[in-house]
């Protein structure tokens, strides 16, 4: 069976009510689409990237990329922060898709290296990661302000 490549583009703010429900699906309820609405912009003034995937007219999935200069490396470490894919959509190439536009974005910043940030629970995401070569290397604590 052919699956159509998705289109890969930048959000936009009417595609916050599907990046809202991608956001639950990924395990972290309870961002509106007006939530969503309101951190893109901000997303975008940081000169990072969230990208969305588009199938049919319809968003099915959604990634993030930041950009963190560091003194112990002489070019900046980019990072995907959030990839995510519809559930009913997953293994049809749609987050390799994605994940490809991250990594040629962050590449085109200038990023060295390329990090993904992954819950630890999400062991198939993990196995998908390793299969495109990356390699299991930190750890990452976490704490939650007061005000988060």
């Amino acid at each position: 069976m052919n699956v159509p490549a998705p289109l890969i583009r930048p959000a936009r703010v009417e595609d916050s009510a599907a990046i809202a429900v991608l956001i639950d699906q990924l395990g972290h309820p309870g961002s509106s689409a007006e939530d969503v609405a309101a951190r893109l912009p901000l997303i975008e003034a940081a000169g990072m990237d969230a990208l969305v995937a588009e199938l049919d007219g319809r968003v099915v999935g959604c990634l993030t990329t930041s950009i963190m200069p560091v003194l112990h490396r002489p070019r900046p470490v980019g990072r995907i922060s959030m990839l995510v894919v519809e559930e009913g959509q997953r293994g049809k190439g749609i987050g390799l898709a994605l994940l490809r536009a991250g990594e040629a974005a962050l590449a085109a910043r200038g990023c060295a290296m390329i990090e993904v940030t992954s819950n630890n629970t999400r062991k198939d995401a993990h196995r998908f990661y390793e299969r495109e070569g990356y390699e299991a290397t930190s750890l990452r604590f976490a704490i939650h302000s007061a005000d988060h």
